[in-house]
Parts: C-alpha cells; structure tokens; sequence
C-alpha cells in the first residue's frame, strides 16, 4: 500500500506587475493557509517519508510553511518537472520513484493536481488553493501507480479548518 498526499500551492500575489509567474510569492492569506493545513497535517498525524516540489517560489513557501508547522522531517526534492505539468507529467513522476517511500507528498499546481486526483481516483473534486488530499494506492511499488488506481481518503480546504 502507498500513500500519495497531493498539495496545491496556497494562495499567490497577483498585484506586483511584471513578475514572472515562477517567481510569484504567497500572499498574506496564502501564508496563513499554508500554516492551517500544515497544523491540520500534525494533528492527524500526517507523515511523508519523501516530499517532492515544484521549484516555483510560490510552491516552494508553501512546502516551507507546511514543514514548519506539521514538524515534517522527510526529505524535501524540488522537481523542475511538476511546475506547468499535466496530470500525465504527475503521475510519471510518481511511477518513477524509489519502491522504500510509503508515503510522498507532491506540492503543486493546478490544473495538473486537481486532473491527477480525477484520474487516480475517479472523483471530480476542486483543488483550491492549499487544498490538501490523501490518495491510497493499492500498490506495492509505485510504478504500479495508474489511472483509477487510487482511493480518495480526504480532501481538506483551509476554509473547512476552524481556528
């Protein structure tokens, strides 16, 4: 059995013209809901064995946000390939990696997250900003990793989080 816990990037800044959109920051809010679904993550005892990242600023503050507040100690890789992917792009990257890790984290970007959540497990589900899901796959090694393959066990939104 693997674990695959999906993470769009939290919320961006729009406002500053003429930043390219890699190097895009989080805004206040974005900051904050990166502390509530990484506090979410400690309280239900969420724990990647690896973390894989789009290299985008914006994703990178995210994956720092989150780390800080669930206490994650795992592996942090950034990985050109996940920024602009498909769902395709996503899921090669997952049946790429080492059989040891149970559970990865992924943090990227829509719509490729939100297509490769569809596609592993059927169910059509918005990834907002920040929104975090957790993905069984009923595998033994992730190159067995494939379209209707996985079980959506929970979708959680900042906005669903109480203070």
């Amino acid at each position: 059995m693997k674990t695959l816990l999906l993470l769009r990037h939290a919320k961006s800044e729009w406002s500053e013209a003429g930043v390219p959109d890699f190097s895009r920051t989080l805004n206040n809010r974005g900051e904050k809901a990166a502390l509530a679904i990484g506090n979410y993550a400690r309280k239900n005892l969420v724990r990647p064995d690896l973390i894989l990242c789009s290299p985008a600023e914006r994703a990178r503050q995210t994956a720092a946000l989150l780390i800080e507040a669930a206490g994650f100690t795992a592996e942090l890789r950034f990985d050109e390939r996940i920024y602009e992917a498909s769902w395709s792009r996503l899921l090669d990257i997952v049946q790429q990696l080492d059989v040891a890790p149970a559970t990865v984290l992924m943090v990227g970007h829509n719509p490729g997250m939100e297509d490769l959540l569809l596609n592993l497990t059927g169910v059509n589900r918005h990834m907002a900003t920040a929104a975090f899901a957790r993905i069984e796959l009923n595998v033994e090694s992730w190159a067995e990793a494939a379209p209707g393959g996985g079980r959506l066990d929970w979708l959680v939104k900042p906005k669903d989080l109480s203070d």
